[in-house]
């Protein structure tokens, strides 16, 4: 598949108790979502329902929840450890508040999680997308739309760099970086 650079504004609209759509979130042409296709930075939908289209071309289009972040699953919330919450053998009440979403870790891999309430002696946290069980309908706008240039693509990929190109400056790439060189920071 080509990777291409796609800019775009979009209204993400979800639907209330009574099925009415209202606005969830917006990329404007001020601050657009770009993303480069074919790289998995985008939902599958949503790339094969932009992808095709031309500068200045419009769309709406759904993904229901199952395409796009899953069904909500009451599985996916756990009560945990208060302890686990310690820092310097305190409670980090700084981080950790209802409403807070926070990194965790099984050993393998970090995943968000949202905290829903604290007790005593637990906190509970949900695992699911902010989406998860959520039809998503989009409307909006094509802004650009080209084949990608390898700065654009290293651009996406590692916005911590200007590009990537062949051995690090003065030892300065970080592990963020993860490219083979020549980090131009921003």
């Amino acid at each position: 598949m080509e990777k291409k650079y796609i800019s775009l504004t979009y209204d993400l609209m979800l639907k209330d108790a009574d099925g009415k759509l209202y606005k969830y979130e917006s990329a404007t042409r001020e601050r657009p979502f770009t993303f480069i296709s074919g790289i998995g930075y985008a939902l599958d939908l949503f790339e094969s329902n932009v992808g095709s289209l031309a500068v200045g071309q419009s769309f709406e289009f759904e993904i229901p929840a199952d395409k796009a972040y899953g069904e909500y699953s009451k599985e996916n919330v756990l009560d945990l450890d208060k302890g686990i919450f310690l820092r310097d053998g305190v409670f980090d009440s700084e981080h950790v508040k209802v409403g807070a979403i926070i990194p965790l870790s099984d050993g393998q891999q970090t995943f968000n999680a949202t905290v829903t309430n604290i007790t005593d002696d637990k906190v509970t946290v949900d695992l699911n997308h902010p989406l998860a069980g959520e039809d998503l309908t989009f409307k909006g706008v094509i802004l650009e739309s080209h084949p990608a240039t390898q700065d654009e693509i290293d651009a996406i990929l590692h916005p911590k760099c200007k590009g990537c190109g062949g051995g690090c400056q003065g030892g300065d790439c970080n592990s963020d970086c993860n490219c083979d060189g020549d980090c131009k920071k921003q």
